[in-house]
């Protein structure tokens, strides 16, 4: 939501709307943070929970940007916890670095190289050649187009961002003859279809990896004390409720706007794709299998994920493949957003303001299932009103807190369930982008959103507590 108007004040004076919710979300944070006594909540946990709850405030409200906000929770726990005078760091110098410290983590740099790959295959056009192969491949059924449309932008969101992938298949997609004519009856459903399978499939496709979202970053961050998740670990959580739920979503949209459709509606696109095939998209193709490859067998050769992300970054680099511009142009702010999440749980766990936070909560005795379906559909309330990084941020160091030697049962689902929250035009951005074509209404959205925001806190509950008790 915007801010930006100015609002006059008495005596003449004018102060943007930003100002006073920023500065007046932090001031009533401060209030609830260190005027009550909360009793059994150390000196670190006030200073924690004011941080928690500014931060929280600010994303809710939108007063500043998302990325901005990661920033100040970093330098807020900084000057609030990191003074080695006081009770936190205890006379440690180099306390405060714990809040820095998620710059450098693993899944970082996991996420970075996702990026760049992701670059690499926007620049040389790879992602959009692979995409109208498959399309010409699916022939000109409405369901099979609809499969393929669905297919690649679901597995192409487990790796690229959900925002350009869906950005660049609606880009095809409207270039589609039966999409591109407007007015008939028939092709206005096949368009519906085909533009609200999009969003779904980028919003889905990312709970099948570690890069494919922040919050599955967040969560195998979180977790790294009940054992390490690494790339193929997630895969094994993530991946099968997302194949069962683009699944469902897939007959879901065939049933409710294709069956009534001629057979073969009109032909899919153009006889030959418009981005032919060169040697640079071999090259980035290969690269892009080699690193996934070694992800996926770490337990066979022992390097870790985060040294090979490192690999296709240098090479990219080198090749000239990626140049500074296209350094420059990576969404730095999906980065920080993790950097400042990951070091907000820092200071919500360690403190003691979480274990806190808990105990006050009415869940005690609550079965592990029980909470991590609450927890999980907490998250996707909250994730579809603001950025799901935030929510994420806000409620892992909780979730892990609850459920104490159980958290993966609880904080998994929670960080997949996130990936349904798409009920409204503004909860993601593939959504927004769907949404603004004009094809795809409220209703529609509204619709789909609902079921899977329904059905995904539970499949994914069900999964992880199959996973952790059959598979690992």
């Amino acid at each position: 939501m915007s801010h930006d108007r100015d609002v006059e004040l008495p005596l003449g004076v004018r102060v943007s709307r930003s100002v006073i919710y920023t500065v007046g979300t932090a001031a009533v944070s401060a209030l609830f943070a260190y005027l009550p006594e909360h009793a059994g909540l150390p000196e670190p946990g006030r200073h924690a929970l004011f941080v928690l709850l500014t931060a929280a405030s600010w994303w809710i409200t939108g007063a500043i940007p998302a990325f901005a906000v990661s920033l100040a929770v970093i330098a807020m726990q900084i000057a609030l916890l990191g003074d080695p005078s006081g009770p936190f760091a205890d006379g440690d110098v180099e306390r405060w670095q714990r809040f820095v410290s998620p710059w450098a983590s693993p899944v970082m740099w996991l996420f970075l190289s996702g990026l760049v790959l992701a670059a690499a295959a926007a620049r040389t056009g790879l992602d959009k050649r692979l995409a109208e192969r498959v399309l010409r491949l699916a022939g000109s059924g409405p369901a099979r187009v609809l499969l393929a449309v669905m297919g690649v932008t679901f597995v192409l969101s487990m790796f690229m961002s959900n925002t350009a992938t869906a950005a660049m298949m609606i880009a095809l997609v409207l270039a589609m003859p039966a999409v591109h004519e407007r007015g008939d009856a028939h092709a206005e459903r096949y368009a519906t279809a085909l533009l609200l399978g999009i969003p779904v499939a980028a919003n889905i496709g990312g709970m099948g990896t570690i890069i494919g979202t922040p919050p599955n970053a967040i969560a195998a961050t979180a977790l790294i004390g009940t054992g390490r998740i690494d790339f193929a670990t997630w895969m094994i959580y993530g991946l099968p409720p997302a194949l069962l739920l683009g699944g469902f979503a897939w007959r879901w949209l065939v049933w409710r706007y294709l069956r009534s459709l001629p057979v073969n509606i009109t032909p899919t696109t153009r006889a030959e794709p418009t981005t032919p095939m060169t040697g640079r998209h071999v090259f980035v193709a290969a690269l892009f299998l080699i690193t996934v490859s070694a992800w996926l067998t770490e337990s066979l050769h022992g390097i870790p994920t985060a040294v090979v992300a490192v690999m296709p970054i240098a090479v990219l680099a080198v090749s000239g493949v990626i140049r500074e511009r296209d350094v420059r142009a990576l969404p730095w702010d999906v980065l920080m957003l993790i950097a400042g999440g990951l070091s907000l749980g820092v200071g919500v766990s360690e403190t003691g303001l979480a274990t806190w936070i808990v105990g006050r909560l009415p869940v005690a005795g609550l079965p592990v299932p029980v909470l991590a379906l609450l927890m999980a559909v907490v998250g996707t309330l909250l994730s579809t009103f603001i950025s799901n990084t935030a929510a994420a941020t806000i409620l892992t160091p909780l979730a892990v807190a609850l459920a104490g030697s159980d958290a993966r049962l609880v904080v998994v689902p929670l960080a997949l369930a996130m990936s349904a929250s798409m009920s409204l035009p503004v909860s993601t951005p593939p959504n927004a982008i769907a949404f603004a074509t004009e094809r795809v209404s409220r209703h529609a959205l509204r619709q789909i959103g609902l079921m899977l925001g329904v059905l995904t806190p539970a499949v994914a509950v069900g999964w992880t507590w199959v996973v952790e008790r059959f598979v690992r």
